[in-house]
């Protein structure tokens, strides 16, 4: 019976039905109209969405196992430590920085605009030290790895990187002034609609969500930011409002005849769970060791993925600028007229 009990608690658990079986059990229907009754209908709809995109595969025939299995593994791996040193980092960072904020806000509707671009503008920095610094790339390069796109890689983290991420968002949040009761509702549509933009095609072809396209990032922005294609690294970095990637350079929508090849570009063992999550540190580690001087070791830690000390960088902005630079060379070629033609001939085309 303890096995069948704890089966049931894992499924619970893992749909998040916990508030939701307790209220109707209470028979206080009234509760959903309260936030912790909202949430407890809203949080389990991930994780169904889930359920209802694996048998959308399976019954197109399209579902491989294997693409499930990075993020399987990541999310038990980490169901047990990462949530747990999350919580108290966001915890610690309210109680040390809310005392030094510049100003305080309301739970009001304006103020939550405010809040919500100020939570992009944290996300945005721990997102972009996360591809940009190697020891932080180290923590989120876990979520890269996965080579095809479906709603369980949005479990597929190290287990460091929510702690990493939480403390530099609450802290820009309490900072500049985010309400603290505020900070957690932002916190949870963040995560709802984070998870949301890792759907797979076998739900959502386009990924584009019309005319939203244009003013926040979809699941077609967030495929772009998981292809490691050279025009597609390092890009939309944001989660729901792109306002931060456009002020900053760093938007790129997709392109319709450029295919998105998931994963990273570090040749590593196929779906393989343990280099996917301890790859990138075994990498830096040896470069570290094999580093010449002090300063060279240094910055191998905090210098972009790619970085070398000889100067034979293989980051991706290099790859990205060479590639933009190879395509405005082919298009400078097809535009300019051909003076070995015949001359004949060019007049018939004419």
């Amino acid at each position: 019976m303890d096995f069948f009990q704890t089966i049931y608690d894992w499924v619970i658990g893992f749909f998040g039905l916990g508030n939701f079986i307790r209220i109707v059990n209470s028979g206080d229907y009234s509760s959903f109209l309260t936030y912790d009754g909202f949430i407890s209908i809203i949080g389990p709809l991930f994780p169904i969405v889930l359920v209802i995109e694996i048998l959308a595969a399976l019954i197109l025939r399209k579902f491989k196992a294997i693409d499930y299995k990075i993020s399987f593994f990541s999310y038990v791996f980490n169901a047990f430590v990462g949530r747990f040193i999350s919580i108290a980092a966001i915890v610690f960072c309210i109680g040390l920085f809310e005392k030094y904020a510049i100003f305080k806000t309301t739970f009001t509707w304006y103020w939550f605009i405010y809040g919500y671009i100020v939570w992009e503008f944290g996300h945005f920095i721990y997102h972009y030290l996360g591809h940009k610094v190697r020891l932080f790339w180290c923590l989120h390069s876990t979520h890269h790895a996965p080579q095809a796109m479906n709603l369980s890689v949005s479990y597929a983290h190290f287990f460091l990187e929510g702690p990493y991420a939480d403390v530099i968002r609450t802290t820009v949040c309490i900072l500049l002034g985010v309400n603290p009761p505020m900070l957690f509702v932002i916190m949870f549509i963040d995560g709802f609609y984070g998870g949301f933009i890792h759907i797979g095609e076998q739900l959502m072809k386009d990924g584009k969500l019309g005319f939203l396209y244009k003013y926040i990032l979809t699941p077609s922005h967030h495929r772009v930011h998981h292809a490691k294609n050279p025009l597609y690294m390092d890009t939309n970095f944001c989660n729901l409002l792109n306002i931060w990637d456009r002020v900053f350079g760093t938007y790129q929508p997709e392109e319709k005849n450029l295919h998105i090849e998931y994963g990273i570009t570090r040749e590593m063992k196929p779906n393989s769970f343990l280099d996917s999550y301890f790859g990138e540190f075994a990498c830096l580690i040896k470069d570290v060791y094999k580093a010449p001087g002090l300063k060279n070791k240094i910055l191998y830690i905090f210098m972009p993925p790619g970085w070398n000390h000889t100067g034979d960088h293989k980051t991706a902005s290099k790859a990205r600028n060479e590639f933009k630079e190879s395509q405005r060379q082919l298009t400078e070629n097809a535009l300019a007229p051909d003076f070995n033609a015949d001359p004949k001939q060019m007049a018939i085309q004419e």
